[in-house]
C-alpha cells in the first residue's frame, strides 16, 4: 500500500450502529457499560446514540438515558446521529453532554424515503438548515452520506450525486463528510475514486469513511481509504451493526481487527489492541453469543498474554 499516512483516528460506532440492528433491545446500564469500556480504550470519538422515533428504531429509545449516564475522559468526543431538525432539538436539551453530532442522507433515492421518507433534495434542504444551526451552537457537525458505493433497491449509485452531497455538506458547514458503505458493496476501486472525487470538493473540511463487511471487503476497503489518504474511519466493536433499512447488509468492520491491521502496517491508531479485544468478549458475554471479528478467537500476533 503507498501512502503517506502515518496515524488514523478511528471513530468507534458500536453503540450506536452496532445495537441499532440488534434483535433484541440492550439494556441500558449495558450500553452505559460498554461505552466506559471503549473509552479507556484509547478512543477518541465515539459514537454513542442517535435520536431517531423509537418506533422504528427501539433500540435507541434511551438515548437521552444513556448520554446522562455515561462518564468518560475529558479528552473523549462523544457524537450523536441526528436524523432532522427535531433530532437537532433533542441533542441541544443535552447540549452539555454532546461534542458532535452526524447528520445523513442516502445517496439514493429509494432507500433515503425507506430511511427518513424523504427525497434526497428535501433531505439535503432540511440537513443543511440543521447544519447551520449546529455550527451556530458551537457543535462539530459530519454528514454522512449512506450508499455511497451502491443500493440495495436500486443498485449502482451514480459517482456524481455522492459527490454533489458531498459538496453541498461541506458548503453548509460540515467540518467532515464520511462516505458510507452501507450495504458493503464497494471494493477498493470505488473506494479511491469516490473519496479522491470527494476531497476535490469540500473545501477545508475533513473525509471519513464508513464500511461494512457484508461481502467480506470491508478491511480491503479501508486500506483503499488510507491509501487515499483518508485519517479517519468508522468502526464497530466485535464487527457489531448493520442497517435496518438495508436486507442483508452486516456488520461494520470491527475495531480490534481494524486496529491489529493497521497497528501492523506501521499505521498508528493509538488504541490499545488487548483493550478492545477484551472489550469485544466482554460485549460477547452479554449478548450470549460470538462477535463477527476475528481477532478475539485467533489473538494478536506475535502472540502474547491476552490484557488482564
Amino acid at each position: 500500500m503507498s501512502s503517506s499516512v502515518q496515524h488514523v483516528r478511528l471513530r468507534e460506532v458500536g453503540p450506536r450502529d452496532g445495537f441499532q440492528n440488534e434483535p433484541e433491545v440492550i439494556a441500558t446500564a449495558d450500553k452505559v457499560r460498554l461505552i466506559e469500556l471503549l473509552a479507556r480504550t484509547g478512543l477518541k470519538r465515539l459514537e454513542v446514540t442517535s435520536f431517531v422515533r423509537a418506533d422504528v428504531i427501539p433500540q435507541l429509545a434511551d438515548a437521552r438515558e444513556v448520554l446522562e449516564a455515561i462518564d468518560v475522559p475529558e479528552d473523549v468526543s462523544l457524537s450523536v446521529l441526528i436524523p432532522n431538525e427535531r433530532g437537532l432539538d433533542n441533542a441541544l436539551q443535552l447540549r452539555d453532554r454532546i461534542d458532535e453530532i452526524n447528520v445523513f442522507l442516502s445517496a439514493s433515492e429509494t432507500h433515503n424515503r425507506k430511511n427518513v421518507n424523504r427525497s434526497i433534495e428535501e433531505s439535503l434542504s432540511g440537513l443543511e438548515r440543521v447544519i447551520e444551526r449546529a455550527v451556530a451552537e458551537e457543535l462539530r457537525c459530519e454528514g454522512v452520506i449512506s450508499t455511497s458505493f451502491g443500493c440495495p433497491y436500486e443498485g449502482e449509485v451514480p459517482a456524481e450525486r455522492v459527490v454533489e452531497i458531498a459538496r453541498r455538506g461541506a458548503a453548509a458547514g460540515a467540518a467532515e463528510i464520511a462516505l458510507a458503505d452501507s450495504i458493503g458493496a464497494a471494493v477498493p476501486t470505488d473506494v479511491v475514486e469516490r473519496l479522491t472525487a470527494a476531497r476535490e470538493v469540500i473545501g477545508g473540511a475533513s473525509l471519513r469513511a464508513h464500511f461494512h463487511n457484508t461481502r467480506n471487503t470491508g478491511l480491503a476497503n479501508a486500506c483503499a481509504a488510507v491509501a487515499a489518504g483518508v485519517t479517519a474511519l468508522d468502526a464497530s466493536v466485535g464487527g457489531m451493526g448493520g442497517c435496518p433499512f438495508a436486507p442483508a447488509a452486516t456488520g461494520n468492520i470491527p475495531t480490534e481487527d481494524l486496529c491489529y491491521m493497521l497497528e501492523r502496517m506501521g499505521v498508528d491508531t493509538g488504541l490499545s489492541v488487548p483493550a478492545l479485544i477484551e472489550v469485544s468478549h466482554w460485549l460477547e458475554a452479554q449478548l450470549g453469543r460470538g462477535v463477527p471479528a476475528l481477532l478475539g478467537r485467533a489473538g494478536v500476533f506475535p502472540p502474547r498474554e491476552r490484557a488482564a
